[in-house]
């Protein structure tokens, strides 16, 4: 189900947005500061965050600042009748996806909501699976981390055995046990997800 948090101070505003995206198929959710939304979003549902500038508490940039620190995926559209040129070009660098003047037009706004859902969709199956990864590799011992560190960089298990100070077949030991907890079907596979998502193996 399509999905949008909208954040404003403004009851009529909120009410309003509420009733034009839920006239279009997509359910909306709204709150009257940042810190309801922080307090209440579920960090795995993918959805769009359309949210003001100024308000009472967290302003809208502390907002997208508080969801980059969780890392939550969700693509952001500002809303504001106080915005500017500096305020869109700091919120762009930010990550946001758009920045909206009010009075907005409401048919440019639904279309770009709609725009980003398909981004908010392949954002959070992004990091879904990335969390996933973590948690098998976060399975894994320090050496079957140094092990695998190895194989990423393109090594050898002989190579290997010689940098870590120990046999080939205990190396070898070791990365049968790396895709047994990972439950990959070859490391290859592992070492191609790895890279995908950016992870780093030694942490």
């Amino acid at each position: 189900m399509p999905l949008v948090h909208i954040v404003d101070d403004d009851e009529d505003v909120r009410a309003s947005l509420v009733f034009l995206f839920e006239s279009v198929g997509i359910t909306a959710l709204h709150y009257p500061d940042a810190q309801s939304l922080l307090d209440e979003f579920d960090p795995e549902e993918p959805a769009v965050v359309i949210v003001d500038v100024r308000m009472p508490g967290l302003s809208g940039f502390d907002l997208q600042e508080q969801l980059l620190l969780r890392d939550y995926p969700a693509p952001i559209i500002f809303c504001s009748a106080h915005g500017d040129v500096r305020m869109s070009v700091r919120s762009m660098k930010r990550g946001a996806v758009d920045f909206f003047m009010k009075p907005y037009d409401a048919q440019d706004l639904i279309e770009a909501v709609q725009s980003q859902l398909a981004v908010a969709d392949a954002r959070f199956e992004t990091a879904r699976a990335r969390r996933e990864l973590l948690q098998r590799i976060g399975q894994l011992t320090s050496r079957e981390r140094e092990v695998l560190a190895r194989v990423i960089d393109g090594l050898q298990s002989q190579v290997i055995a010689t940098q870590l100070g120990v046999s080939v077949k205990t190396v070898d030991v070791h990365r049968a046990n790396i895709r047994a907890k990972t439950g990959v079907e070859s490391l290859g596979v592992l070492v191609r997800d790895v890279l995908t998502h950016g992870v780093d193996v030694s942490r």
